[in-house]
């Protein structure tokens, strides 16, 4: 059974606890969110390859799609992921990486009652820190940044292929480094000092679709709206991706639909209303948000936007997902925008 959440100050970020927990596991479970990206993937990959090798049977998963998407196939430790009903009910330890909340965790939420301990890794300023240990740091660029000061603590050696995982998450998280702090460089430099190819790794990641893509993002493009008075004035820019278009794309080129919606000059929230593929009136958004210039520090929270609708994030990306029709739920967004 889980036990009751002991607080962990984010500032100070009690890596030993952390530590303490995954040595001591002798069975792990590490859940990644539903619709993963690389940063969850590549965290969750990274310890699976870890504790394998200190002989401790783990199992990587998360409950949705079915399928990992192509572009993170060639990840080192892939071989760990297993299918949710293969996701054991009880285990020592249930670690949830990149995971703001137990929704993020889909039908695999039904696995934390079996956990012995729970902990969770994750950079979401909006995580409900739903385990016993809690290790967040919303200034992080990436849940994998956070894995490797918990690795480095252990401490575990990085090798090309933690390495590989770890830039995965970094990479993409970062926009191609373009959303960077303090150390994020040399975050980057001591991974690629592995010998890991960062370059291929990118493009596999970022820059690689199908043929399929195009057509399908001149049809959404084309169904693009500007409100320029949301906000009092900031304006929001939206489009629709419904699920007769994406039939034939991976669901990581419809995830990127919104890299292109937020470049609008003339609005500072986008959002991405992408229609689920098994619930007609389902919606999974995506929201973007940006300074009006740089050093403006007046960009929209959309991660607190987010987390009114039921969802989260961080304060220039987050998501959420609504049941209705387009007309409902776009109202209900400019509600929230204010």
């Amino acid at each position: 059974m889980t036990t009751m959440p002991e607080a962990v100050d984010a500032g100070t970020l009690d890596l030993g606890a952390a530590v303490a927990a995954l040595t001591a596991a002798r069975s792990v479970t590490i859940v990644c969110h539903v619709q993963p990206d690389a940063d969850t993937i590549g965290s969750g990959l990274a310890l699976a390859l870890v504790l394998h090798r200190r002989g401790v049977p783990v199992w990587v998963s998360f409950a949705e799609p079915a399928e990992l998407p192509l572009s993170m196939r060639s990840l080192p430790g892939v071989h760990h992921l297993v299918a949710p009903e293969q996701v054991p009910h009880e285990v020592d330890l249930l670690v949830a990486v990149d995971c703001g909340s137990v929704g993020r965790l889909g039908a695999l939420a039904d696995r934390l009652p079996g956990a012995a301990t729970i902990l969770v890794l994750d950079h979401h300023r909006s995580n409900t820190r739903f385990g016993k240990i809690n290790i967040i740091d919303p200034s992080a660029e990436s849940t994998t940044s956070i894995v490797m000061r918990v690795l480095d603590e252990w401490p575990v050696p990085i090798d090309p292929e933690l390495a590989h995982c770890l830039f995965a998450g970094l990479v993409t998280d970062t926009g191609s480094f373009r959303w960077v702090r303090p150390g994020t460089h040399l975050l980057a430099e001591r991974l690629l000092s592995t010998g890991i190819d960062g370059a291929e790794i990118s493009r596999t990641l970022m820059d690689t679709h199908t043929f399929h893509w195009l057509p399908m993002l001149s049809r959404v493009l084309g169904t693009a709206e500007l409100v320029p008075e949301a906000r009092g004035g900031i304006g929001l820019v939206y489009v629709f991706v419904r699920r007769d278009e994406v039939a034939d794309v991976r669901s990581e080129e419809v995830e990127s639909v919104v890299d292109i919606v937020r470049t609008t000059a003339e609005a500072g929230v986008a959002a991405v209303f992408k229609q689920s593929r098994t619930v007609s009136d389902r919606w999974i958004v995506s929201l973007r948000s940006r300074d009006s210039a740089p050093g403006a520090h007046d960009g929209v929270d959309v991660a607190e936007i987010a987390t009114a609708l039921g969802g989260g994030g961080h304060r220039f990306a987050a998501g959420y997902t609504t049941d209705g029709t387009p007309e409902t739920i776009v109202a209900a967004l400019l509600a929230a925008l204010g």
